[in-house]
C-alpha cells in the first residue's frame, strides 16, 4: 500500500516545552490507526498539524501526497476538502439546523444547491441521523450530536477522516456506536486516525495501535491492517 500521511522528524514546541519530539510516521492508505496517550502527550498537535491549523518547527509533513508545511495559507482550504475532522467539543452552530450544520463546508465551497442536497442527504443517513435533518443541535442526544459532527465531516469525501478524542463525552454505549461507525467509514476506504487516552477504546476497534508519551512516539502495534479487517 502507499503511505497517505507521512510525518518526517517533525518537532512542535508550545511554550518552550516540547508538544512533539522528533516523530517519523507512515500511515498507509485505507488504515484505521488508534493514536493512544494520556491528556499532553501531543495527540491533538499532531492532528491539527495534519489539518492545517498548526505547522511544525521542525520537519516534514505529507498528507495526501501533498506537503503541508508548505502550503501557502489559501491553499489550507483545499486541503480540508480532502482530510475530515471530527472534535469532542462538536463545535455545531446551535441556531442552525442539523441540516444546515452538515452543509456548512459545501456551502463555503459555493457548491450548487441541488449537489448540496444530495450530499449532505447522503451524509446524513449514512450516520443514521437523516430523520433529525430540521433539528436544532441542542435538542438532541451527545451521541447524536456527534453523528451530526461526523456527518459534517464525510460531506466532502475525505480521503482521510481525524477524529480527536470523539467518544470523550459519551457513555459506553455510544462510544460503541462511534467506534461501530468509523469502522464503517474505514470499510468504504477511508483513512481513519482516532485520537484517545481511553483504553476501553481498544475493546471496539482492533487496528494499528500509535501510542504517545510527552511528544514522544513511544510504541506501534499493529493488530490488524487494511480496509475491513
Amino acid at each position: 500500500m502507499d503511505a497517505i500521511i507521512q510525518l518526517i522528524h517533525v518537532s512542535k514546541w508550545h511554550d518552550r516545552k516540547a508538544a512533539l519530539s522528533d516523530v517519523t510516521l507512515e500511515i498507509e492508505k485505507g488504515e484505521f490507526v488508534l493514536l493512544m496517550g494520556s491528556s499532553g502527550a501531543g495527540k491533538s498537535t499532531l492532528l491539527r498539524m495534519l489539518f492545517g491549523e498548526e505547522q511544525p518547527d521542525e520537519g516534514q509533513i505529507f498528507v495526501h501526497g501533498r506537503n503541508v508545511t508548505r502550503l501557502r495559507p489559501t491553499e489550507i482550504p483545499y486541503l480540508r476538502r480532502k482530510v475530515g475532522a471530527v472534535s469532542q467539543d462538536f463545535r455545531l452552530l446551535p441556531k442552525k439546523s442539523v441540516f444546515d450544520n452538515v452543509a456548512l463546508p459545501l456551502l463555503v465551497q459555493g457548491m450548487p444547491e441541488k449537489d448540496i442536497r444530495r450530499k449532505v442527504t447522503e451524509a446524513l443517513r449514512a450516520v443514521d441521523v437523516d430523520h433529525n435533518k430540521d433539528q436544532l443541535p441542542n435538542s438532541l442526544s451527545t451521541g447524536e450530536q456527534q453523528r451530526v459532527c461526523i456527518a459534517r465531516a464525510i460531506v466532502n469525501g475525505p480521503v482521510v477522516l481525524l477524529a480527536d478524542e470523539p467518544t470523550g463525552n459519551l457513555d459506553p454505549e455510544h462510544t460503541r456506536e462511534i467506534m461501530e461507525l468509523f469502522k464503517l467509514i474505514n470499510a468504504r476506504g477511508t483513512t481513519v486516525i482516532v485520537a484517545t487516552h481511553d483504553p476501553h477504546v481498544l475493546h471496539h476497534v482492533n487496528r494499528r495501535v500509535i501510542t504517545l508519551v510527552q511528544g514522544v512516539l513511544l510504541s506501534e502495534r499493529r493488530i490488524g491492517q487494511g480496509v475491513g479487517l
